[in-house]
């Protein structure tokens, strides 16, 4: 065992231990009377906050709304499972986003909802995301956890229209973020099954506070900085008014996949490889000959066709050498006797088709897309907020107003161009400009393969990553803007009233950066019909496409015509300055993808107060009514009309273009608490729902608190929930996709399950999928409960611990390729085959099945008096116990506990936070390890034969430190270590060969930037 394990583990041990240890020396310690040494750790792991998500003041004692209740109520004597979260709690970990906190939080799944996530290639409901990072509260889903700001919703993103991004909430402003890890669907209605967060902001701020942050790799690479400033004045008690602004601009710099050694997806031996032969030096295939019109291959290809009389496949000079495999999987030069090697590339690689079980493709090169993909997305944001507000007598209004301005560049692998006989008819010709590298192509496969002799000068036909094209880029801006009103006041004794207003909206348009070309030909029978009706009598699929941009020297337009005349060298990493400029001139870039549009408007007004006396206090009431309407627009691109020239391999979604819809909600809800004895307190809840489209539904909450000593606390809460679909779930239009995987087969022939089995019956499959929306579907609906203890022997120790079961039925969701296969007799419906094979395959949305998550949440909080001053520590922990789903009633259930999947959630059995911190005047010192558990990895059709193949992926287990010192009140500095280890995210195979994305790391779970150092410098006036 190295020196360095061996500190880790010790590291490990004391920290994740100490909040354990420390109640000891804390009980010993323990004084009566005034305490002058820091706050009282409590159940919820913060001090009890001094303000409120709307502005109240404790109407007695410690009492104030909280998240998840009506009635006032101490947050550290709540039955609800309520974490606080306060600014302290952000520096000590280096958190500077939303984002960083969501990730932070072990309640948090590990869905993937943040933009690492979400770099690479998606599909399904996954499209639409771009600039999206959402929270997934007890892995349910980013739609089932509910985000407020200030207790009132705010739009979700206005491309996907179903999740909120949480990074356009005003951090500069935040006072504390209250997380509650329990269903709320009898107090806030839709979405509430996971849990809510409620970002909560300062509201009675005075003075100016600015501050600056850096985080920057120790690689001097990926940097984040952030700016905000705040500003408030008036004393709202003295002088009845206080007028606050803050606004903050964060800059977050593009980190690739080829910055990083632990992106790697050539690892043959660990059973990992990439399933593509499109590769920056092209790999050359045969093909059919094209059509009149279509193309230079009429004559056919230097390696023959597929079939029929220019085939070469039955050939015995044309089998890979030392076989009677005849070589129809692709043939690079740069494998061949006397090349370069796949690896003279970067990210090449021999293409492995012994994992890949494609043994016609051993001459081929193979290429890592995963390091052409983003690890952190390039992104800038600016968040502003303001609030006023008037104190007359003892009632308060205020107004409210906060925004965003967004802009994120999703930039993935280049486009690969793949020779066909129709839509791309490409192939490279030999001419005066292309002789050169045409004969040393030829003569390179000649001397393997010298059956390709007879068809020397005919175009050789490839597959080609385009590394001049630039990276593929979608460039999204999403601008947020809400505003709020709202009054509170006492109206009788004992009795308070609260009204406000607020309206939310979310707009994101995405454009195109670089990666995109014209692609010059008519690609599509629709195309071809309006092109025959619109002054091209004689267009066919494949044929030039007059309306798309002709380079210079080019004999057609597009990128066709420049592959076509020679103009292009798909056989070389060297373009000319010709070829340069007229990949610019046929360029798309700047082209509208698509935009959506998302707002809320909501009233709502409520009353509060005792009823009548019990042994244990006064009953208190609440009551109130809420008003919502919902609006979703989305629109597509006019460049994705027949009547404008194709763009090659856009994901448009004109399909799936809305025009401005709306649904209405109209609420009642009441809640009433029962402090039956001093040391007994039941309470109910319920809330009745009135959805357009789905009618009502009626969602009940009972929770308990029994607190037999002073301090030992039992509680327990017992409720009902539900979700809507998203307009996207109900309306989109159906997508037809292509599946360009080699992994896939039939189950009824292969019961095997991989192409590794016999032939033909376990011969890959690569049919079409149709996804998008569902005009029938119905809500989800969930049954929830958790009890826990909490115990608290001193004023400065606290430990909690709550078991909770989430149960969700009509689960809204899509299925996957893998599980319709799986599942493949009780979906006949959704399969379509031609001549017996699978060709098509239904994944459009659904009420599938039900789900069933168990967990017990853990939480502890300590400190001692030692060293001149005090020594805190915490820890914050979620146990998975259980995590399954089935598709249909009658199904059995599926294990996800521990377990790899290409989408959706990561059932990580076991994830913690823990710190421990020393504080002495305006000195502070933490150090602090997160720890998310390992799980079963996936294994790609040949990998577990492989001899270093790893059936289960390694715990991530990082440490942060950071030290601080403030100055005379106005001045402090924190300087902080994120990662001191510098620990690599562990190898886990998330490559998918279907849709070309994933690599050898998992961004559900683990931050790729490595050892950081963080400086923040804080003034106040």
């Amino acid at each position: 065992m190295t020196a360095s394990t061996s500190l880790r583990l010790v590291l490990a041990s004391s920290t994740a231990l100490a909040a354990l240890l420390l109640p000891i020396a804390a009980n010993a310690q323990s004084t009566t009377g005034d305490q002058t040494t820091a706050p009282a750790a409590t159940p919820t792991g913060a001090a009890t906050p001094v303000t409120d998500d709307q502005g109240d003041k404790a109407g007695n004692g410690n009492e104030i709304i909280i998240t998840g209740s009506r009635i006032k109520q101490d947050p550290n004597r709540s039955a609800l499972p309520l974490q606080i979260i306060t600014n302290k709690d952000l520096s000590r970990e280096g958190i500077s986003s939303p984002e960083q906190l969501i990730s932070f939080l072990a309640a948090n799944g590990n869905g993937a909802d943040n933009l690492a996530s979400n770099s690479d290639v998606v599909s399904g409901a996954a499209r639409g995301t771009n600039g999206l990072s959402a929270a997934n509260l007890r892995g349910q889903g980013s739609a089932s956890t509910l985000v407020l700001l200030n207790g009132r919703r705010v739009a979700a993103h206005g491309l996907q229209g179903s999740a909120v991004d949480v990074n356009q909430i005003p951090f500069a402003a935040i006072d504390r973020i209250e997380v509650l890890k329990d269903g709320a669907s009898a107090i806030y209605g839709t979405d509430a099954i996971g849990g809510v967060i409620n970002f909560i902001t300062k509201t009675d701020f005075r003075g100016i506070d600015v501050q600056g942050f850096s985080d920057i790799t120790e690689a001097g690479d990926a940097p984040i900085y952030r700016l905000s400033a705040t500003v408030g004045f008036g004393k709202l008690d003295e002088q009845g008014f206080n007028v606050m602004g803050a606004v903050s601009k964060s800059w977050n710099s593009i980190l690739r996949g080829s910055d990083r050694s632990f992106v790697n997806g050539n690892q043959p031996n660990r059973g990992l490889s990439i399933d593509t032969r499109g590769t920056p030096v092209a790999t050359a295939f045969p093909i059919n000959p094209t059509g009149a019109g279509v193309g230079i291959t009429q004559s056919g290809t230097l390696l023959g066709g597929t079939s029929g009389g220019t085939s070469l496949l039955t050939n015995p000079g044309f089998f890979i050498p030392g076989t009677t495999v005849a070589a129809s999987g692709g043939v690079n030069p740069l494998r061949l006797p006397g090349g370069a090697g796949c690896d003279s590339v970067d990210g090449g690689m021999n293409y492995d088709s012994v994992l890949w079980a494609n043994p016609s493709s051993a001459l081929a090169c193979s290429w890592d897309t995963g390091r052409a993909a983003t690890l952190q997305q390039p992104i800038q944001t600016l968040t502003y907020y303001g609030r006023a507000t008037a104190k007359f007598g003892g009632h308060e209004i205020y107004a409210e107003v906060t925004g965003s301005d967004a802009t994120s560049h999703k930039i993935f692998s280049n486009n690969q161009y793949s020779a066909n006989n129709s839509s791309m008819p490409i192939a490279y010709p030999l001419n005066a400009l292309t002789a050169p590298t045409y004969n040393a192509v030829y003569n390179s496969i000649v001397s393997v393969l010298p059956a390709v002799a007879a068809n020397y000068g005919k175009p050789i036909a490839f597959r080609w990553r385009c590394t001049d094209c630039g990276p593929r880029e979608y460039v999204t801006n999403t601008k947020t803007f809400r505003a709020a009103i709202g009054i509170d006041g006492p109206i009788a004794p004992g009795w308070d009233y609260r009204a406000g207003a607020s309206y939310a909206s979310s707009r994101a348009t995405s454009i195109l950066g670089s990666g995109y070309s014209y692609r010059g030909v008519y690609a599509s029978a629709a195309a071809v019909a309006y092109a025959k009706t619109h002054g091209d009598p004689n267009a066919v699929i494949g044929g030039p496409d007059p309306r798309a941009p002709t380079a210079p020297g080019a004999s057609a337009p597009g990128i066709v015509g420049l592959f076509n005349s020679g103009i292009l060298n798909p056989f070389s990493l060297q373009q000319t300055p010709q070829a340069l400029a007229a990949l610019d001139a046929v360029s798309a870039k700047g082209v509208k993808l698509y935009g959506g549009k998302y707002e809320v408007r909501q009233f709502d007004a409520s009353v509060s107060g005792n009823l009548f006396p019990l042994p244990g206090g006064m009953v208190k009431l609440a009551a109130g009514i809420d008003y919502r309407r919902e609006s979703y627009g989305f629109n597509g691109s006019s460049a994705a009309d027949v009547s404008a020239p194709d763009i090659f391999n856009v994901a448009f979604d004109n399909v799936n273009a809305l025009s401005k819809v709306h649904r209405d909600v109209k609420a009642a809800y009441g809640e009433i608490l029962f402090p039956v004895f001093k040391f007994l307190e039941i309470s109910a809840a319920g809330r009745v729902d009135d959805y357009t489209g789905f009618g009502s539904t009626f969602n009940p909450k009972f929770t308990a608190k029994l607190t037999p000593v002073e301090w030992l606390m039992f509680r327990g809460s017992y409720n009902t929930g539900f979700r809507v679909p998203s307009f996207n779930q109900i309306f989109n239009g159906v997508t037809q996709s292509p599946n360009p995987g080699n992994t896939l087969v039939d189950p009824t022939l292969c019961p095997q399950g991989n192409t590794a089995g016999p032939q033909p019956a376990c011969a890959p499959i690569t049919p079409d999928s149709l996804s998008g929306g569902n005009r029938n579907l119905g809500p989800e609906t969930s049954k929830q409960y958790s009890f826990g203890a909490v115990l608290r022997p001193t004023s400065r120790f606290s430990f909690s611990a709550d078991y909770w079961s989430i149960a969700v039925d009509n689960v809204i969701g899509t299925i996957t390729i893998p599980q319709l296969l799986a599942n493949i007799g009780a979906f006949g419906d959704r399969i379509e085959r031609t001549n017996g094979i699978i060709t098509l395959v239904d994944l459009r949305t659904g009420n599938f099945g039900s789900r069933r998550t168990r967990g017990i949440d853990f939480s502890a909080r300590g400190s001692v008096d030692a060293l001149g001053g005090a020594i805190s520590a915490g820890f914050d922990g979620t146990l998975l116990l259980e995590k399954k789903e089935k598709l249909l009633p009658n199904l059995k259930y599926t294990d996800l506990l521990g377990v790899f999947s290409l989408s959706g959630d990561l059932g990580l059995k076991w994830k913690h936070n823990a710190y421990i911190a020393y504080t002495k005047d305006g000195f502070g010192l933490t150090f602090s390890q997160i720890y998310r558990d390992g799980y079963q990895n996936q294994a790609l059709p040949g990998s577990a034969g492989r001899p270093d193949f790893n059936p289960r992926v390694k715990a991530y287990i990082i440490y942060n430190a950071s030290v601080s010192q403030t100055f005379s009140n106005h001045l402090t500095l924190t300087a902080g270590i994120r990662n001191v280890f510098n620990t690599d995210p562990p190898f886990a195979i998330t490559y998918d060969s279907n849709t070309g994305s994933g690599s050898s790391w998992e961004p559900r779970v683990a931050d790729p930037r490595g050892r950081s150092f963080t400086m923040t410098a804080e003034v106040k006036f």
